[in-house]
Order: C-alpha cells, then sequence, then structure tokens
C-alpha cells in the first residue's frame, strides 16, 4: 500500500531545488542572481547543462530538452516514481529539530569568481547521543558495529546544534542521516569504497544497508570489495570502481528506482546479480533484517551467505 501523502502538493512543489541540491552536496558551476547553471546530476554531464532557475523554482536540462519541478528532478535523479518522489520530499521537509534540511553554509567567491562553499561541522565523534543510540537498536545495528564506520557529526544551523549518524565518502564529505527519517549530506556528495583487493565486489545502496549485511552475515568486516552508493543517482560514479571486479553482487532496495539502478549495473557488468530477490518482501536489507515486510504473510528470507 502506498504511503498517502500529506502535503500538499503545490506545498511540495514549492520547496526549493537550490537548496535541494545543496543538500545533496551538488553546487552550480556558474552562478547568478536569479539562476544558476549545474552539471547535470543525473546523466555523464561535461557542459554543465542543467539550468535552475531560482525565482520560478524550475529545471532545465539542455542537454535533453526535460525539465520541471523539484519532484520532476528528484524523479529523474533517483529513477523513481511521481508518488515516491513526492514522498521522499516530504519526509526529507517534516521539519524536526534533529533533522533540519538544510546546512548552514557561507557562501563567498573564491579568486576566481566561482562559488566556495563551506559548512561548519562543529564535532565529530563516537555515536553517543542517547536518541542516535537508541534509533541505531531500533534498527537491529549493534552500535560497536555502526561506530566502526560511521561518526556523531554535530553541526550549526540558524544557531542551532543539531546532529545526526554521519558515513563518509571517498571525497570527505559525510552522508548523513538521524530519526525518523532525514538523509542529508555534507558536500562533496561521492560514493565510499572499501578495497581488499578482492575480485568480487558487494554494492549497497546506502550505509544501513551495508551495516544490516554485516550484521546478518555475523561479522564486522568482509573479505570482498564494497562500493556503497550513497544514493542511486551516483551510480555513474560507481561504474568504474564495479568494473574492476570479476563478480558483482547488488543489495540495491527493491523499488523503481533500486531496479533501475540495477540495471544500469548489468548492462557494464554481465557478471552482476541482483541479490534484492533474496529479500524481495522488502523495501532494502535493513528492513528485511528489522523484518519490516512490505507485504504481509510472506515468509522471510535471509539466505545469502557467500
Amino acid at each position: 500500500m502506498k504511503r498517502k501523502i500529506s502535503m500538499a502538493l503545490s506545498d511540495i512543489k514549492q520547496i526549493s531545488i537550490r537548496e535541494y541540491l545543496r543538500n545533496m552536496g551538488i553546487l552550480p558551476k556558474k552562478d547568478f542572481s536569479y539562476y544558476g547553471m549545474y552539471f547535470c546530476p543525473f546523466r555523464e554531464d561535461h557542459n554543465a547543462s542543467l539550468k535552475v532557475d531560482y525565482r520560478k523554482n524550475l529545471w532545465c536540462d539542455f542537454g535533453t530538452n526535460e525539465g520541471g519541478s523539484i519532484i520532476d528532478l528528484v524523479m529523474k535523479m533517483n529513477n523513481c516514481t511521481f508518488h515516491e518522489a513526492a514522498t521522499q520530499l516530504e519526509k526529507d521537509f517534516s521539519g524536526t529539530d534533529l533533522n533540519p534540511f538544510s546546512f548552514h553554509r557561507d557562501n563567498t567567491l573564491d579568486k576566481k569568481g566561482n562559488n566556495k562553499t563551506s559548512i561548519i561541522i562543529h564535532d565529530i565523534h563516537a555515536i553517543s547521543h542517547p536518541k542516535l543510540t537508541e534509533w541505531i537498536n531500533a534498527r537491529k545495528i549493534d552500535l560497536s558495529l555502526a561506530n566502526l564506520y560511521c561518526r556523531e557529526v554535530h553541526y550549526p544551523v540558524r544557531d542551532k546544534m543539531y546532529f545526526s549518524v554521519g558515513f563518509e565518502n571517498d571525497k570527505g564529505g559525510y552522508e548523513l542521516s538521524s530519526p525518523p527519517s532525514f538523509k542529508g549530506c555534507i558536500p562533496p556528495k561521492e560514493i565510499t569504497t572499501i578495497k581488499n583487493g578482492h575480485e568480487t565486489c558487494l554494492a549497497f545502496e546506502g550505509f544501513w544497508d551495508f551495516l544490516s549485511y554485516l550484521t546478518i552475515q555475523e561479522t564486522d568486516k568482509t573479505r570482498y570489495d564494497v562500493a556503497i552508493l550513497n544514493s542511486v543517482a551516483n551510480i555513474q560514479k560507481a561504474l568504474p570502481f564495479l568494473k574492476e571486479h570479476k563478480n558483482i553482487y547488488a543489495f540495491l532496495d527493491n523499488d523503481e528506482g533500486g531496479r533501475k539502478a540495477f540495471q544500469k549495473i548489468k548492462t557494464s557488468c554481465f557478471s552482476a546479480e541482483d541479490m534484492s530477490v533474496k529479500y524481495a518482501e522488502y523495501k532494502d536489507l535493513n528492513d528485511c533484517l528489522c523484518g519490516k515486510k512490505q507485504v504481509q504473510g510472506m515468509k522471510k528470507n535471509r539466505g545469502f551467505r557467500f
């Protein structure tokens, strides 16, 4: 059953595309008073062909002649349906003290006149705040395992301090996650890889899926190489790393975005195997671990050991 969208679609469409992209760690190549030119986030683009009109809050990709509202953009970036995009935007902007959508930034210009964006991180340390530890426990992840790969990140937003579970990517940015359903990023946005020199690579959509896999395997590390996309929008960034491996096992979400992402992997890496069929009754690997089925009455399946 689809989740009912309680926020009016007209209000969702008013969510700033500029702020949404900033939250994803995507900044304009050229920034003007009322519009910005971006490298297109859902395809290879070397010419900064995506225009975002800040006044009209609309986007246009001159490379493909596509465009529209923020919902259309999220659909393209995440390979998802209209309902999935609108639902995710509503979740991101639900607004709690623990999960602000926009981060504090100091926007200045460098010597070449380009945007130079800095984000103030107040503190990074082991996860210890009760709200985060309780949430990690609710996800059936051991705190010691979470602390092996994640940190508690504190950052100010408009003179208030916030905190999230942070997972570092390959370029030093942090994927942020906090209850009840906030997802964000401290730029730059990038994939995360773990290199063990193995010919087999495991691909995960997000770090919760990776931690869930380790929990199910009853281990705190894997001998295989690992690619964590940190968003299906990063699939193109992950392909060069994935292509280096003989065997690829993809643990992506059981939704339209996950299926399309796997097809892109399969097109470039013929040996790739879709492991989501092993937990087909669940949305993702963490839901499988927690027993949160999408469809009731189906038999639990956790049989994917190598």
